[in-house]
């Protein structure tokens, strides 16, 4: 199969999409089509199915070419593994937590500034 259609029915077929973004994860061609994939599912079946788990620290500038990605920071919660140091147990269960309700996530970090129209 087409990498574009093996992502497509892993992110269709799967409970939940945890996307692990790193600085290098950004540098992947392929992240805009899992993240733009995430967020169809997301936005289509209207239920919480995408978590966003951010493995490092990335400034603002970074996320910039990654309109979905914005997009769904300034309207969502997500997981900061750099909060996480002084709690990783904590993190963890949040992390469970996500992974078995269709509740928003329980951190919420301000990566970007409040929302404007996009």
């Amino acid at each position: 199969k087409p990498i574009i259609e093996n992502i497509a029915d892993a992110i269709y077929g799967s409970r939940k999409t945890i996307c692990v973004i790193s600085r290098r994860y950004l540098q992947s061609e392929w992240c805009s089509n899992e993240i733009q994939m995430a967020s169809f599912r997301l936005f289509d079946e209207k239920k919480d199915v995408l978590i966003l788990l951010f493995l490092e620290e990335i400034p603002p500038h970074h996320l910039s070419p990654y309109y979905c990605m914005r997009k769904l920071l300034k309207k969502r919660t997500y997981l900061s593994w750099p909060k996480a140091a002084q709690h990783p147990r904590v993190f963890w269960q949040n992390v469970q937590r996500a992974l078995q309700t269709g509740d928003a996530l329980i951190e919420n970090t301000d990566l970007l500034p409040r929302p404007t129209v996009c």
